[in-house]
């Protein structure tokens, strides 16, 4: 008998999103489709979730009106299925979404760098200005810096804010409020 070698064939974007829904990840993970591609993330070390909790105090405090923020709803983007590391919206905002949530409404999502931080620099930018959400915080551990994206066209953001780690970023209305970064340092 003669082993017949394994043949490849190209899979539609149908097949890659029906073989993602279909997917069983390990606890703490999270798996999201970006551009086609299929994501595995590890859980969060302890430096990305002390990023996490500081931003998450913040927003809650200091902020001029009250929001809901979710640290794990996905959202449905033109360029996938992502997850990021916080979403914010108004009060009740998700709470009839499923799983997986039309990102309309959504005010401002933030991401802190972790294993691959390419994705979230630019990727995840491109699919959250493509799906119109109005600000995207990005907290990026390798450069020491937290830049603020606003002013979503087609699939980008044409205005963007950048600041070191310990400098302060003024995020605008609805937020309204100056976020301090010397924790992050």
């Amino acid at each position: 008998m003669v082993a017949m070698p394994a043949v490849e064939r190209p899979v539609g974007p149908e097949e890659v999103l029906q073989a993602f829904l279909k997917l069983d990840t390990p606890p703490g993970f999270k798996a999201e489709l970006i551009e086609g591609d299929i994501v595995v993330t590890p859980p969060p070390d302890g430096e990305h979730e002390s990023a996490f909790a500081l931003l998450n105090r913040q927003f809650m405090r200091k902020a001029e009106a009250e929001f809901d923020l979710s640290g794990a709803k996905g959202l449905i983007v033109p360029t996938g299925r992502f997850i990021p590391d916080g979403a914010i919206g108004p009060v009740g905002h998700f709470l009839n979404a499923g799983s997986w949530a039309d990102p309309s409404g959504v005010l401002l999502v933030f991401e802190v760098t972790s294993t691959n931080p390419t994705k979230d620099r630019e990727q995840k930018r491109r699919g959250y200005a493509s799906a119109g959400i109005p600000c995207y915080l990005l907290v990026d551990r390798g450069k020491g810096m937290v830049t603020l994206f606003t002013e979503p066209k087609g699939d980008d953001y044409l205005a963007r804010n950048e600041v070191p780690f310990g400098k302060p970023i003024d995020l605008p209305a609805p937020f309204s409020f100056t976020l301090d970064t010397a924790p992050l340092r």
